[in-house]
């Protein structure tokens, strides 16, 4: 839910904001305070475990490459193209990654409750384009977003496997962010952050490194010790609803009826992933 609230803070961001620095300077923020807030993370990447190791270099480079591909995809097909391939291809590519990493096979329920989901986040998100004419789509721009889903499923796995492998949520997330944000650094640093030192610019920039990055993944990490990164990464596409949500309440936007309904298949279809595991419990 906090990750909903991203587009609706960063729209507020002064005139002239890079939105792949704002973006990649959120994540240098937050993902160094993950890292300075536990001890232990700066001793994961010296585990002497050398697969804990690479382990947590490849989690890095899922959480770095997220921003640096996913920010350019918005600016090429447009937030609402490059949300659903993003958001839609993340839990896929999870599943099928843990399932070659000997993992086990994805359940029905889960394909079938993942299915409906994406198809809800698509109606959701593509709504305004079904009933007013969809713009040409940028290949390149698709191809970016596919990217940034496959990022996002290697560090919710990566992340999921190094905790159910005895390391704490916070080392694990904050070596992983702490990594990224070193490998994001140049961009903020090349482009530049125009308007950051405006109360405005500072505000928005301080939301998405406190709330949507500290914040939000140190809850995630608290939630992958329970929650299996295949059955996280479906749960997340409640992101696109908070945002339309917000939009709504917040931006005064409307939605059309294709995407109302597809609010509800969304909720039907997570409600129905999440409620046989607490029936089991």
């Amino acid at each position: 839910m906090l990750w909903g609230s991203t587009g609706t803070v960063a729209s507020f961001a002064p005139d002239g904001s890079d939105p792949a620095a704002v973006g990649c300077a959120g994540l240098v923020l937050g993902g160094l305070l993950l890292l300075l807030s536990s001890r232990d993370a700066r001793r994961l990447p010296r585990s002497r475990d050398r697969r804990d190791r690479w382990l947590c270099a490849l989690g890095a480079l899922g959480v770095a490459g997220y921003p640096v591909t996913f920010y350019p995809a918005v600016a090429r097909a447009g937030v609402a193209v490059a949300t659903v391939v993003a958001l839609g291809s993340a839990p896929v590519f999870t599943g099928l990654l843990a399932w070659l990493a000997g993992g086990a096979r994805p359940t029905v329920r889960w394909c079938l409750a993942t299915a409906a989901a994406v198809l809800g986040c698509a109606l959701l998100v593509l709504g305004p384009d079904l009933t007013g004419g969809a713009a040409p789509i940028d290949l390149l721009g698709v191809g970016l977003a596919v990217f940034a889903g496959l990022s996002y499923a290697v560090y919710a796995l990566v992340g999921g496997r190094l905790i159910t492998r005895g390391h704490g949520s916070d080392a694990v997330l904050g070596a992983m962010f702490g990594g990224g944000a070193l490998l994001v650094l140049p961009v903020p640093v090349v482009v530049g952050l125009h308007g950051a030192v405006t109360p405005r610019g500072a505000a928005v920039w301080l939301y998405l490194g406190l709330v949507t990055t500290f914040l939000a993944y140190r809850l995630f990490g608290h939630g992958l010790r329970r929650t299996s990164a295949q059955v996280a990464t479906t749960l997340t596409l409640v992101e696109p609803a908070v945002a339309a949500v917000l939009g709504v309440l917040v931006l005064g936007e409307r939605l059309p009826l294709f995407s109302w309904g597809g609010l509800a298949v969304l909720a039907v279809a997570l409600g129905g992933l999440v409620l046989p595991e607490r029936h089991r419990r």
